[in-house]
């Protein structure tokens, strides 16, 4: 076993029951500037708690080409609401016009290539420079993501996985928003309570679960970063 991957699972039973505070201030701790913490761009949440660590912390942003303006709005408005940190644009090898020349239109004919063209393979190629990496992954956001740890050995992309508000309910992080004044992705207001790229993401139907305006109609329900 690596000496990251037993760190992960000492972490992950010794940090079980931390807060989002506690579990990033262990990482800052641990990896010095060898973390990054992922962000869609939907809001500032983890964001700001992570900058309370670690003002100049990087954040890794996936620039598929195909996201809302809101969505790129809210990337630079965070830049300015948080001068320090440093956000590192992670785009495919090939631009939006050049994919679609090749193979046309695969957010319709095979949204999981897509993904993983535009995704997966960015994001192991920029945490490829890292120890670990931070994500907002909740367990209230759906079944997939349910038994969340804090802390986790990312096997696939061979390094360090934390996910500080795992346990946070939707009330804890509203509650969060609202006090702090967090920044938030104008799309949220507007009814879309998950954003992805523009062309598959939809408003959820009333009372339906939260995610299932991402790629509403298919039985895909995850882009394959977590898995």
């Amino acid at each position: 076993m690596s000496a990251l991957k037993e760190l992960a699972e000492t972490a992950r039973a010794e940090l079980a029951e931390a807060t989002a505070t506690e579990a990033l201030a262990w990482t800052a701790e641990t990896f010095g500037d060898s973390w990054i913490v992922a962000s869609n761009m939907q809001d500032a949440v983890l964001i700001d708690l992570a900058v309370g660590v670690k003002p100049d912390v990087d954040v890794l942003f996936l620039e598929t080409g195909y996201h809302f303006a809101e969505t790129i709005g809210t990337r630079d408005a965070i830049e300015v609401v948080y001068p320090r940190l440093h956000v590192i644009d992670a785009a495919a090898e090939q631009s939006v016009a050049e994919q679609e020349a090749e193979f046309g239109l695969l957010n319709r004919t095979d949204p999981s290539r897509c993904c993983h063209l535009r995704k997966v393979v960015p994001l192991q190629r920029t945490l490829a420079n890292y120890e670990a990496w931070v994500t907002g992954l909740r367990r209230a956001d759906g079944p997939t993501r349910a038994d969340t740890p804090i802390v986790q050995w990312d096997e696939r992309n061979g390094l360090v996985k934390v996910n500080p508000i795992a346990a946070w309910t939707d009330e804890e992080f509203r509650a969060y928003v609202v006090e702090r004044g967090i920044l938030e992705n104008p799309l949220v207001a507007a009814g879309y309570p998950s954003i992805g790229c523009a062309p598959c993401t939809a408003k959820p139907l009333p009372g339906a679960d939260l995610r299932s305006g991402r790629w509403a109609g298919l039985t895909k329900t995850e882009c394959g970063l977590h898995g």
